[in-house]
């Protein structure tokens, strides 16, 4: 045999005739089953990795949302833990923390407590700057509602005047 011969395609196999398929002497071409099979959860996955790599702006800022309420928690123990009022305030590009030390506000230099910018496309609607105070025993002068926006997604975190703090999205 020559070598030629071992370059030509080879024909579509025969299959048998099966119930319900074409009769004896049919040529089939096609993929099979598995193949499809193979394909299909190929293209599965490479969808479920572009969907989890896309980022998802609303819970970004449900987390810095929660991140501020945590920090705002954190303010309200320090004023009952160190009996001295601690106060929150507020502007549309940041937040900080400030401790009523030796007759005037002094801002806390504590890590978790130190003054913080919103994150890049983050901001709080409504408001120039707001205050709010916890006394020693952890209530809140007035109740305050915090509206964070970012790329079209809402959160709100509510201060009431117990001293406890919801966020909501």
């Amino acid at each position: 045999m020559s070598r030629a011969a071992d370059l030509v395609p080879s024909k579509p196999t025969r299959h048998p005739a099966v119930a319900g398929g074409p009769g004896p002497g049919v040529w089939q071409r096609g993929f099979t089953l598995i193949e499809l099979m193979v394909v299909i959860t190929v293209i599965g996955l490479a969808s479920a990795a572009a969907v989890l790599a896309m980022p998802d702006s609303r819970g970004r800022l449900m987390d810095e949302a929660t991140r501020f309420a945590a920090r705002t928690r954190a303010a309200h123990d320090a004023a009952i833990i160190a009996a001295r009022p601690v106060s929150l305030w507020v502007t549309p590009t940041g937040y900080g923390f400030d401790e009523w030390r030796e007759g005037r506000w002094t801002p806390l230099a504590d890590g978790a407590l130190k003054v913080e910018r919103w994150s890049p496309g983050t901001g709080a609607s409504g408001l120039t700057r707001e205050r709010v105070l916890f006394d020693t025993t952890g209530l809140a002068d007035r109740p305050l509602t915090l509206t964070l926006l970012r790329e079209g997604s809402r959160a709100e975190v509510s201060i009431t005047a117990d001293g406890s703090v919801r966020v909501t999205g």
